[in-house]
């Protein structure tokens, strides 16, 4: 069963039509008590008439019935057997096949959902409901199987087996609650046709400094009467409370309404009933109101007949006065309402809304969804997703003030019986930074480089590198080295080594990340000589030294090499192949290696840390008897182009950075 029968009714409409057959006193007062919303009552009245109809069309339109009265209960499993039974008696309504899907569904097993509505479609090809079915429960699988970050649990201390349900915050600490509940001690002696239980009152609990819920209490006779009441919202002081109130008369139907006690400590003032009924119809149901930040207005539940109306139950929306008391007429939400019900609405701080529906695409029972505040409406309306939803019924969201972490309802497995209260939060985002650090040359693990990391948060942090060339930034303490919506400016460092720079961020990733880097270091020195680096190729035209744009982006390399080692020293040295003289070859490269130190000052790198130096022929890589022994022109071109270098090495660590 779930809280959509509660509050006389203000929840799933289904209606059926009573076939012309006679159907006797006891099918006629069932008819009655469903048509009514006592479904509790309908199912024992419909099982008796079963027992003494003789005809058997009737039995099998009797048990389809039972079935309806299940499903309007909520009750999935128990709909979906009087549905079969239905089917077995030789009803003649194929949809029993749909009907027997969605209480497949509601119920989480969603390829046999899928095989029910197949047989619903075969018996009714025309029918979309088929299609559209199927593909709600393979996109219910899809979310349940790769659900959001949000951690749900249930809250054990607040529920009983019987029905907890909606709570909201009643202080401005958000350490105290109240909520509707069936348990015992309920305000009457009467039970609730709808359910079979007692009726629901209003209850309060606080939490201590461990988190523990103290003992629930009913609030005074002054909120709680012998009928309904639930679904609570306070103001943003805590010095008002709104609450539905559904009255109780036996055997008649009333509607409900929003009523509003002002609080002062821990007691309530007698209650004033809002004035939102549009006319003097008892039975329309008005209630789970939901103030905005401002409290300039109100978003509830009804399913009175207003312009926009789009059947079931809409939201509506009405203006609040400086005494939170309605104003004008109420306005339909429009796109955020369906054809069938949309209730529990919560308006978040910053305007956004959450709302229950089970007129979308979802996962089963009522699904909570989200929608944008867009000027005095709202649109984008999406599913929140598995884990807060569930094949089950889930609605009455709640956040906590700003944080992301609050209460919903649920009757899905692992709660204590009915409807239960479930606590939500959306876990930290773990990242975790480690890594390697390499000798370029040897490719062997690189042990004592500093690993130095900088984060646009201001956190700054660093470690040395163990015996195998390793780093780990994971916890620190009890925190974390890495944190969410960061960026981190990585350095890796080693006396004898260019430094190596990178970057990391955890920006705009939704999944918890632990980092895997390897940097690679270029030595400079190797058993005491500077190690020689060479180059990307430096273009220039033939038999030329000025500098070609391709040759300028070449040179990108060393500019950054510098910049990131501001201390060190170079030779900028330049060869040729030896398809020239000497003389012209010698001339030649150091022109090259002038050109590109020229080059480099013109982007602010200080002369006096840059030599050029020409070498000519004199070093070629590859010797002119190696070149002449290569079988093709190909080759030997390749390696004259070889020869053709411009290269660096490190003369000291010396240089001094200027002041800026």
């Amino acid at each position: 069963m779930t809280t959509r029968k509660l509050l006389a009714s203000l929840f799933v409409s289904i209606v059926f039509v009573t076939t012309a057959a006679a159907q006797g006193k006891l099918a006629e007062e069932a008819d009655d008590a469903f048509k009514k919303g006592f479904y509790f009552n309908a199912i024992e009245l419909y099982k008796k008439a079963y027992t003494v109809e003789k005809k058997a069309s009737t039995k099998a339109e009797l048990i389809f019935k039972v079935g309806e009265a299940y499903r309007a209960l909520g009750d999935a499993q128990q709909a979906a057997v009087w549905y079969e039974k239905a089917n077995k008696a030789q009803y003649t309504d194929p949809i029993t096949y749909l009907y027997i899907g969605d209480m497949l569904k509601q119920d989480g097993k969603y390829a046999e959902a899928i095989a029910a509505y197949n047989r619903f479609k075969e018996k009714k090809p025309g029918d979309a409901r088929a299609d559209a079915s199927v593909a709600e429960c393979q996109q219910a699988q899809a979310w349940k199987d790769s659900p959001t970050r949000y951690s749900v649990d249930p809250e054990v201390l607040l529920n009983t087996p019987q029905y907890d349900f909606t709570p909201a915050f009643a202080d401005k600490k958000n350490e105290m609650v109240v909520f509707t509940s069936t348990r015992a001690g309920a305000t009457g002696t009467e039970t609730d046709q709808i359910i079979g239980e007692s009726f629901s009152d209003l209850f309060t609990s606080s939490r201590d400094r461990l988190g523990k819920w103290s003992e629930p209490t009913k609030l005074p006779i002054t909120i709680n009467t012998p009928g309904n009441e639930g679904a609570p919202t306070f103001n943003a002081k805590r010095t008002m409370m709104y609450f539905t109130r559904c009255p109780m008369e036996k055997k008649k139907v009333y509607g409900c309404d929003i009523w509003v006690s002002k609080k002062v400590g821990n007691n309530y003032a007698e209650p004033v009933k809002l004035n939102l009924r549009p006319d003097k119809n008892d039975t329309i149901t008005i209630g789970h109101p939901t103030l905005d930040k401002d409290e300039t207005m109100m978003v509830f539940a009804s399913d009175m007949k207003w312009p926009g109306h789009k059947g079931g139950k809409d939201l509506y929306m009405v203006k609040l006065d400086k005494d939170g008391m309605p104003t004008g007429a109420p306005v339909n939400l429009g796109e955020v309402n369906t054809p069938k019900d949309e209730m529990f609405p919560f308006v978040r701080h910053d305007g956004s809304l959450y709302f229950a529906s089970n007129g979308r695409a979802g996962m089963g029972g009522m699904d909570i969804f989200h929608a944008e505040k867009s000027g005095d409406s709202w649109t984008a309306v999406d599913n929140v997703k598995s884990p807060i939803n569930s094949s089950s019924d889930d609605f009455g969201i709640v956040f906590e003030g700003e944080e992301e972490r609050g209460f919903f309802t649920s009757n899905r497995p692992g709660g204590k019986g009915q409807d239960d209260i479930w606590r939500f939060y959306l876990p930290d985002l773990v990242f975790g930074l480690q890594g390697t650090a390499y000798d370029k040359a040897s490719n062997q693990p690189l042990a004592g480089a500093k690993v130095s990391v900088v984060g646009t948060n201001g956190s700054n942090f660093s470690a040395i590198t163990d015996d195998n060339g390793g780093f780990t930034f994971i916890e620190n303490g009890k925190d974390r080295y890495i944190k969410e919506n960061t960026t981190y400016s990585v350095l890796v460092e080693k006396e004898g080594y260019l430094v190596v720079k990178d970057q990391v961020t955890t920006v705009g990733i939704q999944e918890s990340t632990t980092f895997v880097k390897e940097y690679f270091l270029q030595p400079t020195i190797v058993e005491g000589k500077s190690v020689t680096i060479k180059l990307p190729e430096v273009q220039y035209d033939l038999g030329k030294f000025d500098l070609r744009p391709e040759g300028k982006d070449s040179l990108e390399t060393l500019y950054q090499t510098l910049i990131d080692n501001p201390t060190i020293i170079i030779e900028l040295a330049a060869h040729t192949d030896t398809r020239d003289s000497d003389a012209r070859n010698l001339t030649l490269s150091q022109n090259r290696a002038q050109s590109c130190v020229n080059y480099l000052v013109t982007k602010g790198i200080d002369p006096v840390r840059m030599v050029a130096k020409g070498y000519g022929e004199s070093q070629p890589r590859i010797s002119d008897a190696q070149i002449k022994a290569m079988k093709t022109e190909e080759e030997r071109e390749a390696a004259h182009q070889s020869n053709r270098r411009t290269e660096f090495r490190v003369l000291s660590y010396d240089y001094v950075p200027k002041a800026n």
